[in-house]
Formats: C-alpha cells, structure tokens, sequence
C-alpha cells in the first residue's frame, strides 16, 4: 500500500469507541509517521521523549551490607545489592551523602526532604507528624514535562503495600509525591489497586466490578478506529501499532486471570486488598510495573511514583516468610531485616527489568529513556538517622547519565554501618536528574537543603 511521504500523525492520536454507552479510548505507541525526517526527534522538532520515576522504601537499609566497598565504575554489587546483577549497566549507586534539612527530628519523617530538597513543616494530623514542606523531584520534573509538551496524564502515582504506620501521620508520611510551590501544595496520594490504574490510563471509565466485558472489551470498542489508522500507516508502523495492541490485549487476560480479590462469584481480577502479611506484593508490583511501562510505551503520561512501603512501614512481607512488620524487624536489626530489604530491591530491580525489556521507538528499551530515583527516609531503621540514606539510580535517560553506572561515595563511614558520616547535598542529585529535562533549572529545594550544584560526577 502507498503511504504519502508527508504523513504526519500527531502524537495526540487516539483510538476511539463507545462500550456499553461509555467512551473509551487507547493511546497509541510512538510511531515513524510521529517523527521528523531523522527519527531522532517528533515531528513538531520537540526532542524524543524522556521518562522518571521516583521509587520510596521505608525503614532504610544495613549500610555494611548495602553499601559497596569499590567505587566508580567497578562498583562491586553487596548482598543487599545483589538484585541488580542482570542490570548492573543501567545502576548508580550513591552513598555517604548529606541530608541538608534543617526541620527538628521527629524520626524517620525529616529524611523524606532526600525527595524534595524541602525541609518539612508542621502538621495537625495527629501522632507523629509532617507535612510537604515543597515539591518533590518527581512533580518537578512533570512540571518541566508540562511546560514544554503536556502529555494526556500529567503523573501517575501507585502505592504497593497498603500497611503503613498508624502512628506516623500527615502528607509526607503518606504520599510521596507533593505538587506547586510553599503555601500552594497538591498532595497526590498513591492508588493501591491495578485495576483502577489500569482503567485510569487505558480505559477512561470507572469499570464496574460486575461487569468484566466493560473492563476488559476495550479493544473491540476502538476496532472501527484501529482500522482506519491502520489504512493510512506503512508497514513499520503498522506492526508497531499491532504490537502494542498485542500487549494491551496481554494484559488484559493477564489481569482476568488474576485470583479473586474477595467472593464476589465472577471471573476475577487483582485488586491489592489483601490483609497485612497476606498481601501479593510480588504480583502487585509486576503489575504496576508492567502499567507504568505501557504509559511510557503509549506517551499517556512520562513521569511515575511508586511508593513501595511509606514511613515506618508496619507492612508485614509475608513472602519472605516473615510474621513481623518491617518496622520492627528495622528495629531488631536482624536477619528479617535483611531479607526484607533485599525482597525489596528485587522489586525495585523488577520495575527496571519491566522497562529494559520494553522496546523504545529508538531501538532501545524505556530503561534507556528513564531515569529512576529511588531512596528511603533513613540510612538504617534501628538508629533512625537521616544521613547516609541509600539512594539508587536507575537507566540513563538517553545517555545524560554515566552508561555503565558507577558508585558515587560522598564520604567514606569511619567503620562499617556508621550512619553519622556524611558530606555533600543529597539535592545536588535531584538537581542532576531534573536538570536532564530542562538544563537550564536554577536550583531545587529551599532553605539549607536547596542546591544549585548540581552532582557532575554522575553526568555523562
């Protein structure tokens, strides 16, 4: 079939249809006809896309069995860094650095400024509290995204265990992503359950539990508009135009044959609600990773959080046959401790995985595009310090990063697991990363934890 050689299709482009009397729509992967004659830009001259997430673990780690002993690019992987061995190329480890915040410590909730490079303010939500006291990373970056090419969803927010801290109140205990400027904050509170975030970026409609063709009939709604596409696309495009409705309709058997989240007499679908130690943590994760990479594949939105366990999470890890909360175990510091940590570096290195193995419009894979910032709101849970906190970075952001990753290591702990040494800015990371997406980004944060120096020795 001909195809003009002038055809353009508009990155905005959705398929559409009615299902059951609601609108539906799909988006659609970036294709040739999106790009200019080069195929390293769109074809409006915006450059190709860039994506991060921000990834929050509560109750730190063991620092003498997270932190590596070598530094730069022949980082060695510890135990507690052992996960990532298949991904080692696409890791930065940062170690030793200094939390600049300046708000009096309340344990476990001023280390959450390592997100934003914002002290916290005062809060009335009862207990142990804290609120936002600016923006974080991540809703830096969508901003900048929003500025200069606004995608359909400006951020998606997931959550994974349910179980945190009854204790531990206020936005920064439960959310990790916080919008606007001081006085004028949106806190945006992670969503537990796949299914709605599926229905959020893919469907445009509340499903109704009862009714499975209205989940999962999507695809047969848009057939008309799938069709006349596929008319006016060469064939590159229409076998990458297949191959994402392949995946789309993947995931839709795959969340159909998911088991039942209660009784309800129907063919089932996995909710994440589940009773504290009996949660799928594993299965929930896969999923939210598998949607966070087709939002990316699809351009529905270029800037995710995940918030695995949140401050002073009293979530039970019944997959690491465990029958205490991980809050205690941070406390115990004991073998569950351990296991706990690297249950979650499995996940965090199964999101990374999700991403690598996803094909990018370049040739690459997403983990190319994204940059990942993951961290927890202290070093090590049993001495609640807020220094030295573990922080990991994920993918490359189309080589704006150093590619292999390194071990950046502020400052060398005096003996093995002291938290008390520190040096640097934990913002001048954030600056580095957000600076990917607008160079010319002044600074981040306020007070004694804002930078404006950025950490070169990370960029490429």
């Amino acid at each position: 079939m001909h195809v003009p050689r002038n055809f353009k299709l508009s990155r905005r482009k959705m398929l559409r249809g009615l299902l059951g009397g609601t609108a539906v729509a799909v988006g659609l992967p970036p294709l040739e006809a999106m790009l200019d004659a080069h195929g390293t830009a769109l074809a409006g001259g915006d450059p190709l896309p860039k994506r991060f997430i921000s990834f929050m673990f509560g109750n730190g780690v063991q620092l003498d069995r997270f932190e590596p002993t070598t530094t730069g690019v022949d980082w060695e992987l510890t135990s507690q860094l052992a996960p990532f061995a298949a991904l080692k190329e696409y890791v930065t480890i940062c170690t030793g650095m200094a939390n600049l915040q300046s708000s009096p410590p309340i344990t476990h909730h001023e280390g959450m400024a390592v997100f934003s490079g914002h002290s916290y303010t005062s809060s009335n939500a009862g207990g142990i509290a804290s609120d936002w006291g600016g923006p974080t990373i991540d809703q830096v970056i969508a901003d900048i995204i929003a500025q200069r090419e606004p995608t359909p969803i400006h951020s998606l927010q997931v959550g994974i265990t349910k179980f945190d801290s009854p204790i531990d109140n206020g936005t920064s205990a439960k959310a990790l992503s916080c919008a606007g400027q001081p006085g004028a904050l949106t806190v945006k509170y992670p969503t537990h359950n796949p299914r709605t975030v599926w229905g959020t970026l893919f469907g445009e409609f509340t499903a109704p539990t009862e009714n499975k063709q209205l989940r999962l009939g999507v695809l047969d709604a848009v057939k008309a508009d799938i069709d006349e596409l596929d008319a006016q696309l060469g064939q590159t495009d229409r076998q990458r135009l297949q191959a994402h409705l392949d995946n789309i309709a993947e995931l839709e058997l795959k969340i159909a044959a998911l088991p039942p989240p209660c009784t309800i007499p129907e063919e089932p679908t996995h909710a994440n609600d589940e009773s504290n130690g009996n949660e799928d943590l594993v299965l929930t994760n896969q999923i939210m990773s598998q949607l966070i990479a087709y939002a990316f594949s699809c351009d529905v939105t270029r800037v995710a959080s995940n918030l695995f366990c949140s401050v002073a999470s009293e979530s039970v890890f019944g997959q690491t046959v465990s029958n205490f909360t991980h809050h205690g175990h941070s406390h115990a510091d004991d073998e569950g401790y351990h296991n706990n940590i690297v249950f979650i570096m499995e996940r965090l290195a199964e999101l990374m995985q999700t991403l690598h193995d996803t094909p990018d419009i370049t040739g690459g894979n997403l983990l190319d595009s994204t940059l990942i910032f993951a961290s927890s709101e202290l070093s090590q849970g049993w001495s609640h310090s807020w220094q030295r906190q573990p922080i990991i970075i994920g993918g490359h952001g189309r080589g704006y990063l150093r590619h292999p990753g390194i071990h950046y290591q502020a400052i060398a702990p005096a003996f093995a697991g002291d938290d008390n040494t520190s040096a640097g800015n934990t913002t001048d990371i954030l600056l580095a990363l957000a600076r990917c997406f607008d160079p010319d980004l002044p600074s981040i944060g306020a007070g004694t934890a804002r930078s404006n120096t950025p950490l070169g020795e990370i960029i490429a």
